[in-house]
């Protein structure tokens, strides 16, 4: 091999190792189409304000201190419990015969040495049996607060924030964000997470103990589906 064609195989070799690393660490977008159906936005109104009412900030005299502004923290209750699984079996078979008779000449079959000529037959048998299963679970709880990120008119709160834990030299993270009504808020200002639309629950970390847990730069690129053979 030339030198110059030694080098644009490096030169390959290195670019393809460098994509498939970036497109391993970055995480996967959401699938478009998905997103939460929003209600349309209404103009509020300008208010003036009192000497003592602060429009905004007033406090409901027979109503249970929660999350209803912007701003405002709310605890996710994670009870998240979900099993799936699914199994598969298909069975066919087919046969077919046919038989094709000699010709007849006056009236009586051709013949060599008493066995009948000029005859043929085709059998044909096919058969397929086939089955799968697939089974998956997952689980989730714990506790984990937000802020309120937007309030809609009809009362819905958008919600999001995130959770650190530092452990050593790993650190882990909990990120939850979705659609919360406010009639679902308990009392003591805390929702489950079954009762949010559009839920994206996200428990990862970083860290020397997650990197274990992942495959290596080479592994990756073997294992990418781009790989030409």
């Amino acid at each position: 091999m030339t030198p110059q064609a030694s080098t644009i195989l490096r030169v390959t070799v290195a670019v393809l190792l460098s994509s498939v690393a970036g497109c391993a660490n970055t995480p996967p977008d959401y699938a478009a189409g998905w997103e939460a159906s929003l209600p349309p936005d209404v103009p509020m109104s300008a208010a003036d304000n009192g000497a003592i009412y602060q429009a905004g900030q007033d406090v409901r005299l027979f109503e249970n201190t929660v999350a209803r502004r912007i701003g405002d923290t709310l605890t996710i209750r994670l009870v998240e419990s979900i099993n799936a699984s699914k199994s598969s079996s298909t069975t066919t078979s087919k046969s077919t015969a046919i038989e094709l008779s000699g010709p007849t000449i006056a009236g009586r079959p051709v013949t060599v040495n008493g066995v009948e000529v000029l005859s043929a037959g085709v059998d044909n048998a096919a058969s397929f049996d086939g089955s799968g299963s697939s089974r998956q679970s997952n689980s989730i709880f714990g506790d984990i607060t937000v802020t309120v990120a937007k309030r809609w008119p009809n009362g819905n709160l958008f919600v999001r924030g995130e959770k650190w834990i530092t452990i050593n030299q790993g650190r882990e993270y909990i990120r939850v964000s979705g659609i919360v009504r406010a009639v679902d808020i308990e009392p003591d200002n805390t929702v489950p997470s079954t009762k949010i639309a559009d839920a994206r629950i996200t428990v990862a970390g970083r860290g020397p103990i997650a990197d274990a847990n992942a495959p290596g730069l080479l592994s990756r690129f073997f294992n990418s589906r781009w790989l030409p053979f």
